[in-house]
C-alpha cells in the first residue's frame, strides 16, 4: 500500500487538489504496478509564514 506525503504553501483551489491526487495516484499505479485502491495520498498545506527559503520567511517576501 503506497503512501505519498504532499507538502505544500496553501493557496491550491479544491480542483487543483482533486487533479494532484488524480494525477499521483495515475503514476504510482503505473510505476508499482498496483490497484489504485490501494494509492493513500496525504495533502499537508502550510501556512507562509511556516515555510522559509534562503532564510527568508514566505510570508516576508
Amino acid at each position: 500500500m503506497p503512501i505519498v506525503q504532499v507538502e505544500m504553501l496553501k493557496g491550491r483551489t479544491l480542483e487543483q487538489k482533486r487533479a494532484l491526487a488524480q494525477k499521483v495516484t495515475e503514476a504510482i499505479v503505473e510505476t508499482a504496478n498496483c490497484p489504485k485502491e490501494a494509492v493513500k495520498i496525504i495533502i499537508r498545506e502550510m501556512d507562509f509564514e511556516n515555510f522559509s527559503q534562503a532564510g527568508v520567511l514566505k510570508c516576508d517576501e
